[in-house]
């Protein structure tokens, strides 16, 4: 199946990541980017709060968690549930699409992780032939 998309004049062309102008390319910057992947990742484990989230993605910032969850709000990965209180609360959870993303990122972050011993070794046998910078 050849996934497209509508250009003004009607005419279809398929997406491509490669392409500059194409709008798979941002979706896959919210999703890969260091703090995307991990929001997802976090997310995967259930509905969050923001500051349990944050605290879940250490490191993050507020600002960036926020710009993160917005962008993968608006990708249709991440569903924000406002309730009505006071304080008010609010919930983020992974729609479908989100969760089939976040279970593909978290195959490669587990790989990553069971691969670290091999890359610090790659890392050291770099920095010993090339010095460390």
């Amino acid at each position: 199946m050849t996934t497209t998309q509508r250009l003004p004049e009607g005419q279809e062309l398929p997406f491509n990541v490669f392409a500059k102008a194409c709008p798979s390319r941002g979706t896959l910057e919210h999703v890969t980017g260091r703090w995307g992947a991990l929001t997802l990742g976090a997310l995967h484990e259930g509905s969050l709060r923001f500051n349990e989230l944050r605290r879940r993605v250490d490191g993050v910032s507020e600002k960036m968690l926020s710009q993160t969850l917005h962008a993968l709000e608006r990708d249709g990965l991440v569903h924000r549930e406002a309730q009505p209180t006071n304080p008010p609360r609010v919930d983020y959870e992974l729609t479908p699409l989100g969760r089939e993303v976040a279970e593909r990122l978290l195959s490669l972050i587990h790989y990553v992780e069971g691969s670290m011993e091999a890359v610090l070794q790659a890392r050291e046998r770099y920095d010993e032939t090339r010095g460390a910078r």
